[in-house]
């Protein structure tokens, strides 16, 4: 647990930059759920990490805007009874957020064109479409 946090192939948080706090959990805990600190609240400091390199930082800091309180990203984890449990939680989190943040944007989608057999299909499923519901009427004449 004491070693870092490997986002990317080149990119590792060391853990001196995380910093974790607990608290009691709501969830489940029996007799112990009055004592027991179980819930993890996992923090790294995006905007001021020396670890990330600037044009990563540009991008995680867009996509994670809605997400950053003073350019801190915080993760919460109590889904689980013990500590130790939900600290490999709000880890795992951490990363699975941080990859998908810096992450290369998608390529540009190329428009096409539907091919001449698609368009065909399409009207001649309308047509067969509009035969039955017009079979169904019942006309006066």
């Amino acid at each position: 647990m004491d070693d870092g946090l490997r986002v990317t192939d080149r990119w590792v948080v060391p853990a001196a930059e995380l910093r974790e706090r607990f608290s009691r959990s709501s969830g489940p805990g029996g007799q112990g759920v009055n004592t027991a600190d179980s819930r993890v609240e996992l923090s790294f400091d995006l905007a001021g990490s020396p670890s990330l390199p600037e044009s990563l930082r540009t991008r995680a800091l867009d996509r994670l805007a809605g997400r950053l309180v003073n350019g801190v990203l915080t993760i919460a984890a109590s889904e689980h009874r013990a500590q130790l449990a939900n600290r490999e939680a709000a880890r795992e989190r951490l990363v699975a957020l941080l990859r998908e943040a810096v992450a290369p944007p998608p390529p540009p989608r190329r428009p096409t064109r539907p091919s001449r057999g698609a368009k065909e299909r399409r009207l001649a499923d309308k047509k067969r479409r509009s035969q039955r519901k017009r079979d169904r009427r019942v006309d006066g004449d």
